[in-house]
């Protein structure tokens, strides 16, 4: 007897407005073909599986789900994904993509963007690709993607560099060799920040960057209040205007 094909791994990107006030319509930015595919898979690996419900049910009212949602098999991604992050969590994921070698497609999601790129997931991915599973990246909102784009910094050659030290000093001393780097090499620098701290962050730019760096702060992308702004430090000492502490914003600067 033949055996049954392999399942395939879907990344499946999230809209940019969890824990927001406001949610953005799904069809806004999601394509047609991202929640037609969604709504067929009904095996998922999620960071939450609340939020995850959360998304399916949005999929739902644009597209029905091809099984119940009482139905779908929700798994989470370990605790210790969440704290370290995929490389320095460790632990094997293949435990979770066992439906896969059973002939089921499965969904990773992050809860907002696209999962494995500035949120957990790579590690599952490197699990499929190791157990020999094709995997699917579907279309959809990437805020470290639209923020660079609309900075009007160098989108040939740039880093992301996830989040910087909390500490004062050691934060500074990151910042002024980042830009040391930037300016040598053009390389545009991209980081995100917890949202409580985005004031301190800004002020932490403001004070440690050379006064003609270019500094972009990019907040509630693809939302009506989407705020992207790109000015030179100088200018932005001027007007020294902080995303609000609910907000995830990415920042950006260069030369």
């Amino acid at each position: 007897m033949s055996q049954a094909p392999l399942g395939k791994l879907y990344l499946v990107p999230t809209p940019l407005d969890f824990l927001c006030a406001t949610q953005v319509p799904l069809n806004h930015v999601l394509p047609s073909g991202t929640v037609q595919t969604a709504s067929q898979i009904d095996h998922w690996i999620g960071e939450n599986a609340k939020s995850t419900r959360a998304f399916l049910k949005r999929i739902d009212l644009e597209r029905a789900l091809k099984t119940p949602l009482q139905a779908q098999t929700i798994s989470e991604l370990p605790r210790q994904v969440h704290k370290k992050g995929d490389l320095k969590a460790g632990g094997d994921m293949r435990p979770l993509l066992q439906a896969a070698l059973q002939g089921h497609d499965i969904g990773l999601l992050s809860e907002a963007g696209m999962p494995a790129v500035a949120d957990p997931g790579s590690s599952v991915v490197r699990a499929a690709h190791d157990l020999g599973l094709q995997v699917l990246p579907l279309v959809g909102p990437s805020a470290l993607l639209l923020a660079l784009a609309a900075s009007g910094l160098n989108g040939q050659q740039f880093a992301f560099l996830g989040y910087l030290p909390q500490d004062a000093a050691e934060r500074d001393t990151r910042l002024k060799a980042l830009e040391k780097h930037a300016l040598k090499t053009g390389e545009t620098q991209v980081f995100i920040e917890t949202p409580y701290r985005n004031a301190a962050m800004l002020s932490a730019l403001l004070g440690s960057l050379q006064s003609s760096t270019r500094l972009a702060v990019c907040s509630h992308l693809t939302l009506p209040e989407m705020r992207i702004q790109s000015h030179s430090v100088a200018d932005w000492k001027r007007h020294p205007e902080a995303p609000d502490k609910n907000t995830p914003a990415v920042f950006a600067f260069g030369p």
